[in-house]
């Protein structure tokens, strides 16, 4: 069994096609030391930074057509108006033509306008967060998704002062299960009376200067809560100059999959365009004051996944890596020496010393070796008997040192 292992070794071995480099040949030197010393911590900088990217996930955006038609849209509301509850009325009207009612009803509370100091300061808190997030959300939304908070400014604290004065504003808050098409969610002045054929607003007992539509938008979203999904108009903050004025949010709902590591499961996110008038009959503008959200679903469903980069990419960016580094720093290393030599004239000095050693040589040793010329003793005295050598003691032929020198050079040399 030994025997055939090591013929199976033997056999291994023969196949190597390698090319092997004596050491007697490879010459070391300071230029070749340093380049090694700069290519093994660039390549472990690399590793590094490779690994790190490894580590790091990334994203990918496809666009489907949405097929789910029998799905929901549940619109997520908490809207504060300046005006009384007695005098405010919220619905949903949608291209179905389907009562209100069926799709529930929001909870209305009288409150104050005016936020006490906690309050206010966290709603500019949100203003500020969220219109940076609107304006820069092309650069962190990788982090939005990874971070897994689906609320990231948190709940309006409680209030802690009471003015002195009756409530003024009316909050509305709540969600509604609404059908998956186009349509508005208004809240305008009266409230609501269903009809056969959709609903009216009662404001027959209000006067003019009971309109007051200035409201702040604390929450609308559509959906269940999901990280990464920005929600433009939380924080928003309308003051109206006029009493009849309408404000209207032209709002695309976009059905969004997420599929990360921190959370699965649909949502939706929106983008939105606004504009507000004055409802003035003299001045040719019609309509009915109010604040309008009129959205839109759009056609086209967005999955978003996140993913880690396969581990054979990872391995072949590795083996790049080192070889890569190996081979620059080889020709760098050989670039550098050669200028180098150039620049101290190296190179032409070991040119000039190896010229005039090898003619010193020829001039100091003109006559024949050492064996030819013991020949030729023997054969200038023929009477004389051959004694049989058994050992033979070459000694130097003259005295003279620079031959000496010479040959004892050319025996160090061979």
């Amino acid at each position: 069994m030994l025997r055939h292992r090591k013929k199976a070794l033997q056999i291994v071995k023969s196949l190597d096609a390698f090319p092997k480099t004596s050491e007697e040949c490879v010459k070391t030197s300071t230029t070749g030391g340093t380049c090694l010393v700069i290519s093994l911590l660039v390549m472990s900088w690399l590793v590094v930074m490779e690994m790190m990217y490894y580590m790091d996930t990334t994203f990918t955006y496809t666009f489907t057509p949405d097929a789910d038609f029998t799905e929901k849209l549940k619109i997520n509301i908490d809207i504060t108006v300046a005006m009384p509850c007695r005098f405010v009325g919220a619905d949903v009207l949608d291209m179905t033509g389907q009562q209100v009612m069926t799709f529930g009803s929001l909870d209305m509370e009288d409150t104050w306008w005016v936020l006490d100091p906690d309050q206010r300061l966290h709603f500019e808190g949100v203003q500020r967060v969220n219109s940076y997030l609107r304006e820069q959300f092309h650069s962190i939304h990788e982090l939005l998704w990874r971070s897994g908070y689906t609320n990231i400014f948190g709940d309006m604290p409680r209030r802690r002062s009471f003015p002195d004065k009756e409530k003024d504003a009316c909050q509305l808050h709540g969600s509604l299960e609404i059908n998956k098409v186009a349509g508005n969610f208004h809240i305008t002045a009266g409230k609501t009376i269903p009809l056969p054929r959709g609903h009216a607003h009662l404001a027959v007992f209000m006067d003019d200067k009971d309109y007051n539509f200035t409201h702040r938008i604390n929450k609308l979203s559509f959906g269940d809560p999901a990280p990464g999904i920005v929600h433009p108009l939380e924080g928003d903050e309308q003051l109206a100059t006029k009493n009849h004025m309408t404000y209207q949010y032209f709002v695309t709902v976009v059905p969004t999959y997420v599929n990360t590591y921190s959370h699965r499961g649909s949502t939706f996110q929106y983008s939105v365009s606004e504009q507000n008038r004055e409802i003035s009959h003299e001045k040719n503008s019609h309509g009915t004051p109010g604040i309008y959200f009129k959205y839109d679903v759009s056609a086209l469903k967005v999955e978003v996944v996140e993913r880690h980069e396969s581990l054979i990419k990872f391995l072949t960016r590795l083996c790049g890596i080192v070889g890569g580094v190996f081979t620059c720093s080889g020709l760098i290393s050989r670039f550098v020496g050669l200028l180098v030599s150039c620049l101290t004239c190296r190179f032409f000095r070991e040119e000039a010393n190896n010229g005039k050693f090898e003619e010193k040589t020829s001039k100091l040793l003109p006559g024949p070796p050492a064996s030819l010329l013991l020949q030729s003793n023997l054969t200038q005295q023929p009477d004389a008997a051959v004694p049989q050598l058994t050992s033979t003691t070459i000694t130097p032929i003259t005295a003279d040192p620079h031959i000496s020198d010479a040959l004892n050079m050319t025996c160090a040399g061979t």
